[in-house]
């Protein structure tokens, strides 16, 4: 079929026969090493998207350490354990 869009062509050895190897130790019930090497693309994909959301959770937590620590030098903490902020 005619497309502008590149193709990819892969040969079942070496590393990409290796990675095959692996993926089908993985998912045994798949026999049609075109389907996983399609399922090692979706899988990689899958990582990188959790990567990601681990880089934003960390991000996160790093943002809320932060401010509590800025809240530790905003607050007068000894006000308020002397009960000098609630009177």
């Amino acid at each position: 079929m005619p497309t502008t869009r590149p193709r990819y062509t892969f040969t079942d050895t070496g590393g990409v026969q290796s990675l095959l190897d692996d993926a089908q130790q993985q998912w045994p019930k798949i026999r049609d090493r075109k389907e996983l090497l399609l399922r090692l693309a979706q899988a990689g994909h899958s990582s990188l998207r959790l990567g990601e959301e681990e880089i934003k959770a960390s991000r996160r937590r790093e943002r809320q350490g932060n401010a509590l620590a800025d809240l530790q030098h905003t607050v007068d903490w000894a006000a308020i354990r002397d009960d000098q902020a609630w009177g």
